[in-house]
């Protein structure tokens, strides 16, 4: 047998391999293309952000002349011990588990009474969407004209019921303050948390409802032994993102009470904002922004984890 050159033998290998990794290479190509914009948008939106908020906090900046001296973590250990700062994130923490807890409630009750009258439903839902397609400073300003003292419509009901003598100013005082924010934050988010609670409603199963009525249960016990578990996971998603929401809390406050009376109602974000843009503190306002974030990240865990717990123990 006569035996080929070496170079004569490996030619056709070698010439076959390029052929072979084109399209794995274009594949590669194609596939680094489509995550390019995805990787683009987290550099602008979240990379940048975060190191520019560094920057600002371990620096002392002016919004007018940022980085101007690095001070290390001084502005974060005088954020950490600030009271009011922490007063504020309570009250921020507070409210944010509060409004979540009572309108996941109301609006899956609401959900309930959709899916009740299922035929009606979908008109409902569209009128329950007036709220939130409202911005949220236009809903502060038309509950700032209801609650006013002076010709506000809440106390002109109240006082033609004769149920007050006098008008009452709702924001004037930290409970009632409190109250009206929560009730307005409540009027715009309940459509929201009714339309997804919905939306996880119709999806469930007919067949176990029917079940369990042909069994002789109670509207109750379905609700509590078949409704609930299997919309524990939705719900807690739900819960989770209007946690989310209810720590971002700003217009409410910025237009109905501007923190008042007093500090009563100032909330975090209200702290940071006018600290940044009203003493023109910057570093320190970044330095708050950043411990406020780490604190919400620290307090949603047991909820991710409640999420993550229904998710896998759904039935």
């Amino acid at each position: 047998m006569t035996s080929l050159p070496y170079s004569d033998a490996i030619a056709p290998a070698t010439r076959a391999r390029p052929a072979a990794d084109a399209p794995a290479r274009r594949d590669r190509i194609v596939g680094a293309l489509f995550v390019a914009p995805l990787v683009v948008a987290l550099i602008v939106t979240t990379l940048y952000p975060t190191l520019f908020l560094i920057a600002l906090a371990t620096s002392k900046s002016t919004l007018g002349k940022p980085f101007r001296k690095f001070v290390g973590t001084d502005q974060f250990v005088a954020t950490l011990t600030d009271g009011n700062f922490q007063i504020a994130v309570a009250k921020s923490i507070a409210f944010a588990f509060a409004s979540a807890t009572v309108e996941v409630a109301v609006g899956f009750l609401v959900a309930l009474a959709f899916v009740t009258l299922l035929r009606l439903g979908r008109t409902l839902l569209v009128i329950a969407l007036l709220p939130l397609m409202t911005p949220p400073v236009m809903v502060a300003v038309a509950w700032k004209l209801i609650l006013a003292p002076a010709g506000g419509l809440l106390n002109g009901v109240l006082m033609k019921a004769g149920i007050i003598d006098a008008p009452l100013s709702f924001l004037a005082t930290p409970f009632l303050a409190w109250l009206s924010i929560g009730v307005a934050d409540l009027w715009q988010w309940v459509p929201f948390v009714a339309i997804l609670s919905f939306a996880a409603l119709v999806s469930l199963p007919d067949g176990v409802q029917e079940a369990a009525m042909v069994d002789g249960a109670s509207p109750l016990q379905r609700l509590r032994h078949i409704t609930l578990p299997l919309v524990a996971a939705p719900l807690a998603s739900i819960f989770l993102l209007k946690l989310i929401i209810g720590f971002k809390l700003f217009d409410l406050v910025y237009v109905l009470t501007f923190g008042g009376p007093g500090f009563a109602t100032t909330t975090a974000t209200f702290g940071i904002w006018r600290l940044a843009l009203e003493q023109f503190d910057v570093g320190n306002a970044a330095a708050e922004t950043l411990v406020y974030a780490i604190v919400i990240g620290i307090v949603t865990i047991p909820v991710v984890r409640l999420h993550r717990f229904a998710s896998e123990n759904q039935p």
